[in-house]
């Protein structure tokens, strides 16, 4: 089981923090070829990019590309696409077309190489209302979309709204991310950046508010945030042990033909049973 908590993004262009990427402990990697690189950057970004990858082969990469309405979209699928890269983060994702024509020319680039067909994933960066709207839509619009991901700080541009550190102006857009994924039946999704890479206590509050809304892990910017958000993301000591006696228990009951328990005075059924199998998977990638 790999974890996805944790996904920083590091700047395409900035050689020492290629570099650095490597020993980080976030679980994903997000090199970033779009907002983090100046226009007179771009290919020199990708070269470095895909040289970065190519000596960083332990860890999970994705490569957020530029959006496929500019120039630079095509070399970047094309001079990435099968060479040990995970996935990429799609900017700007609005529309099932979109991911639909995304998919297509990822296809075409696998077969040239010879690599697997859909072996590349897409996530989604939902970041207006369009994409929202018609996040359900985008969700399931190809079977390389394993998850979502948020991007509150274009979001609340596009619809006029002012982003605090209380996330008020978010929860709707948050709730209907995690709410559309469950119906596509894909893994939950991936929550925004918090900005202020000083405020540790607001990281915290805004990370614990994104598990309890649904989503799976989160984007960071700085690696000062990978820990505070691998922490939220991981069970505790007593959730672990918890679920390891719910898991048990429930299997000796169902080989009795029970499917509805009591452990600790909690009632278990089938949905309680597998939210703390998945626990359990968690904690054995964790090592717990």
């Amino acid at each position: 089981m790999s974890l996805f908590r944790s996904w920083i993004f590091v700047p395409g262009n900035n050689e020492r923090r290629l570099e650095k990427a490597k020993d980080l402990q976030a679980d994903v990697i997000i090199y970033d070829l779009e907002d983090a690189v100046a226009l007179s950057e771009k290919d020199k970004a990708r070269e470095m990019v895909r040289q970065a990858i190519g000596n960083n082969s332990e860890k999970i990469h994705f490569v957020r590309i530029n959006d496929p309405s500019t120039a630079y979209f095509f070399d970047d699928v094309n001079e990435l696409a099968g060479h040990g890269l995970t996935g990429i983060v799609l900017p700007k994702a609005a529309k099932r077309e979109q991911i639909l024509f995304v998919d297509h020319l990822l296809s075409q680039m696998e077969e040239k190489r010879n690599t697997n067909i859909g072996s590349i994933e897409i996530v989604p960066l939902i970041e207006s209302a369009a994409g929202l709207y018609n996040a359900f839509e985008i969700a399931g619009a190809s079977e390389r979309i394993k998850r979502l991901a948020f991007g509150a700080v274009d979001f609340t541009l596009d619809i006029n709204a002012q982003l605090t550190k209380e996330g008020t102006e978010l929860l709707f857009a948050r709730s209907q991310l995690v709410i559309a994924s469950r119906a596509a039946g894909i893994e939950p999704p991936i929550d925004t950046v918090f900005v202020d890479i000083k405020d540790r206590e607001g990281l915290l509050r805004d990370t614990r508010l994104a598990k309890q809304l649904g989503f799976q892990g989160k984007l960071v910017v700085h690696p000062d945030q990978i820990e505070v958000v691998n922490q939220v993301f991981a069970p505790t000591a007593e959730e672990i042990e918890e679920a390891k006696v719910i898991t048990a228990a429930f299997d000796e009951a169902l080989s009795s033909g029970v499917a509805a328990i009591q452990v600790n005075g909690k009632l278990v059924d089938y949905p309680v049973a597998a939210r703390a199998k998945k626990i359990v998977d968690q904690a054995k990638a964790l090592g717990k």
